[in-house]
């Protein structure tokens, strides 16, 4: 979370929210109620049937080839140096890859 919160984010992890192991519902509705974007490696986020992107304040899915701590640090940072782009993620799905982002709205 450090990486976010030296980009200027309020993040925080599931185990801060003690919410470690529950359910996705359990999840989004944590999220919703404080008004966070959700960020995850779950892909199963990136069902806009089963979770619109219209009802968050935006989501992240990271599709990566390694799913290893520093990967997904290095893509995160990437992310985050891209200009103002967080600012536009309220009711958008992103899928974030090594090499590109797909956004859904």
């Amino acid at each position: 979370m450090a990486l976010f919160h030296a980009a200027g984010h309020d993040a925080v992890t599931v185990l801060d929210q003690r919410l470690g192991g529950s359910a996705d519902r359990d999840l989004v509705a944590a999220c919703q109620d404080e008004g966070r974007a959700l960020i995850s490696l779950d892909m199963d986020f990136s069902d806009i049937r089963a979770y619109p992107p219209r009802d968050f304040a935006g989501l992240i899915v990271f599709r990566l080839r390694s799913q290893a701590r520093d990967a997904a640090l290095a893509v995160a940072a990437r992310l985050l140096d891209r200009p103002r782009s967080v600012e536009r993620l309220h009711g958008q799905l992103w899928v974030v890859e090594e090499s590109r982002i797909r956004v859904r709205t």
